[in-house]
Order: C-alpha cells, then structure tokens, then sequence
C-alpha cells in the first residue's frame, strides 16, 4: 500500500471513528440553512429576480464546506504533532504534499456529501431553491474552495498547540468571514463599502460561485473568475503554511 493510500484509509477510518465530530460536520450548517430559510422564506433580493434561499443555500453550504475543511486538518494537525505521529510519519518518510493530498481527498468526500445533502434539503417546496441548469459549474469552486480552506486550516493547525487554540483561532476567522461574506445575509444587501471588504476573503470567492451556478447568474466566467480567487488564497496559505510548518512540537 502507497503511502498516500495509507494515509487516506487512517483519516478515513479515524473519521468514523468520531461519529460525533462527522454529525455536527453536517447538522450544524444544516441547522443555519434551515432558521434562516424559513426566516427568509418567499422573499426576493434587490432586482436579482432570485429569493433569498438562492442566495442562503449556497452561502451557508460554502460556510459549512470551509469551516470543515478548517477544523479537520487543523485539529488533526494539532493532534498528530502533539503525539509525536507526524515525527513518525515523517520519518517513514512521507513528505508534507502526501500528508496534505490524504486528508484533501477526504474533504472532498465531505465536501460532496454536504453539497448533495444541502441542495436535496434546500429543494424542498417549503424553501424552493431554484436550481438553473448550471448547477455542474459549481463542482470546480467546491474543490477549489476545499483546497483553498485546507491550507488555511494547515495554517491554523501550524500556529496553534492545544485545542483551545485551534478553536479560538479558526472560529476567529471562520465566523467573522461568513458574516462578511455574505454566507447568513445576502452581500447584495450590504453597505458598498462592506462587500469591497469581502473581496480580499476566499469565502466570497466560494459564496459567489456557488450562487452563480445554483441560480444561473454570471455564467462560465464569472465563476472562472471566483475560482481563480480561490486559487490565489490557495497558494498564498499553502506557502505560508509550508513555510511554517513542524513535524514536532520539540523542532
């Protein structure tokens, strides 16, 4: 068995193990879009000629895919190097970009299941998301945007050494980030200056392509363009990431 093999049936085996991490992965998104859903139920955003769950489903989707995809890697991260289990992976040895490759390949999994989970619930007639016949067009911003909050996470994962840390640190960025990226209030909605802020967070990048598709708004490049943000912060967190990266807590 490959190492990256490996790697991914432990995260995955690890995964199932913790039944309670996996239901609050999905119940506690799903909770959000259900209050606000029915908050909002029936109403229209501006002059779009979408309601507001078109614009609810994805941005709370988008919140609950990063937010996973944050907490997974940096907890785990956190975890193996406390215990000494990166020093031993490291010395098999399995190089950072294997490590990384394993546990986006179960994001992705996640990630999928939330999206078909979501829009199954959100199409219900009691919320009536309409769903336009680009829907495809948001495969690639979710795995952009899985990539994007996984070197994030490694990030958080990086800089933090005791739970306390991880969740005081992603929880500082992630909720933050869904206010003013649109994910519990539509963007269209808010001061000119406030969505001017929420171009420089990979959230809104997310957000917007997955409305984009879901409501058939923007087209193929619109959603190039988003995805092309995701890939920036991808990059940038990677590298940061790499940068400051640790096999041991005593290195």
């Amino acid at each position: 068995m490959s190492r990256y093999a490996a790697l991914t049936k432990a995260t995955y085996l690890a995964s199932l193990r913790d039944t309670t991490t996996v239901f609050f992965t999905f119940a506690f998104p799903l909770a959000f879009l259900v209050l606000f859903g029915l908050i909002f139920q029936g109403q229209q955003v501006g002059d779009s000629g979408l309601s507001s769950i078109n614009f609810i489903a994805p941005g709370v989707l988008s919140w609950g895919i990063g937010n996973a995809a944050v907490f997974s890697i940096a907890f785990a991260l956190m975890h193996w190097r406390r215990d000494d289990i990166l020093r031993l992976i490291w010395r098999t040895p399995t190089p950072l970009r294997t490590v990384f490759a394993a546990r986006w390949t179960i994001a992705v999994v996640m990630g999928l299941i939330q999206t078909v989970l979501f829009t199954a619930i959100a199409l219900l007639p009691v919320f009536g998301l309409h769903l336009a016949s680009s829907w495809l067009l948001a495969l690639p911003p979710i795995l952009f945007g899985i990539t994007a909050f996984l070197t994030l996470g490694m990030l958080v994962g990086t800089l933090a050494n005791t739970p306390e840390a991880v969740a005081a640190i992603a929880n500082v960025v992630m909720v933050p980030m869904a206010f003013l990226s649109g994910s519990f209030y539509p963007e269209e909605l808010m001061p000119g200056w406030l969505q001017k802020v929420a171009t420089v967070l990979p959230l809104h990048y997310l957000n917007d392509a997955l409305t984009d598709a879901f409501g058939g708004r923007g087209g193929t490049g619109g959603v190039a363009v988003d995805c092309l943000g995701l890939v920036v912060f991808a990059v940038l967190f990677g590298l940061l990431s790499a940068r400051l990266f640790r096999w041991s807590n005593q290195t």
